[in-house]
């Protein structure tokens, strides 16, 4: 979609055109599912996790700065929302730092497969290691402010990418 369409959309959105927001859904489904889909495996609640999010988009557009890719803004509310989702369920498992060995990773085992496959293996992971692990490596997020947005330490969160690392390597060590 070019920006140009897509201003014009998200202008009638904040009117409440239902048409416009089924425009917004319809273009930017597929991509709010993929970011859904790294943090909640099961692809049923990633959905749902994906339509509370658009709620919260329509509800919000109004606090939507334009001069900001639009694209960033609705990438944070759907991760907000997941996490919040991830918060609902089982207390997620966060190893502390002083528990984990120190794990030498070969991350360059992850350039032999295609973004798909490694994609794939992630949902692999356990949830507070998959959690961490794309917040961090995917995201761009610091450990300090992934610390602050799952109520955890630092130490539990480097502990988790770690813990999360290696799994991944064994994970594709078998694949």
């Amino acid at each position: 979609m070019d920006t140009h369409r897509l201003v014009e959309i998200l202008s009638r959105c904040r009117k409440q055109d239902r048409q416009a927001q089924r425009e917004l859904y319809q273009a930017f489904y597929r991509y709010g599912l993929s970011v859904c889909l790294r943090y909640i495996a099961d692809v049923e609640i990633a959905r749902e996790v994906l339509n509370d999010g658009f709620v919260k988009v329509f509800r919000q557009i109004d606090t939507f700065n334009p001069e900001w890719p639009f694209v960033n803004w609705f990438k944070k509310i759907l991760i907000n929302t997941a996490l919040n989702q991830l918060r609902q369920q089982p207390p997620l498992i966060l190893t502390e730092l002083a528990e984990a060995e120190q794990v030498e990773v070969e991350m360059d085992l992850f350039g032999r497969f295609t973004t798909e496959e490694v994609s794939r293996l992630i949902q692999h992971l356990p949830p507070a290691y998959r959690t961490v692990f794309n917040l961090y490596v995917i995201e761009g997020y610091d450990h300090k402010e992934i610390a602050q947005m799952l109520g955890i330490s630092v130490g539990t969160s480097l502990s988790n990418l770690s813990r999360a690392r290696q799994k991944l390597q064994e994970l594709l060590c078998d694949f």
